[in-house]
């Protein structure tokens, strides 16, 4: 391939990708609560700094342990520490239905 052609590929091919966005502003921001008992992984997602493999992972410890007890067992998960905690504590709930999410 020529370098012009490369070039020009190269260039349309970011073009592309920027005009998507990052990956990161993808879903809208979470507005209400989520019960982490409850939520699918695609709702935990919502979640700030919780991604598909997190979110698996907050379903795999839920389902292991026959559901969570108290909020501060989401640190038991890979990746979550105190300061995703805080970051999580204003959206998640225990009981009761998911609400508002959107």
């Amino acid at each position: 391939m020529k370098l012009a052609t490369w070039r020009a590929s190269a260039w349309a091919a970011l073009a592309f990708t920027l005009a998507l966005g990052p990956p990161c502003l993808a879903s809208e921001p979470l507005e209400g609560v989520v019960n982490i008992n409850r939520a699918s992984s695609e709702e935990l997602t919502r979640l700030p700094g919780v991604g598909a493999v997190r979110a698996r992972a907050i379903v795999a410890l839920r389902e292991q342990r026959g559901g969570f007890v108290a909020i501060e067992e989401l640190a038991d998960v890979d990746g979550i520490g105190e300061s995703l905690l805080g970051q999580l504590r204003p959206y998640v709930r225990l009981e009761g239905e998911s609400a508002g999410v959107r």
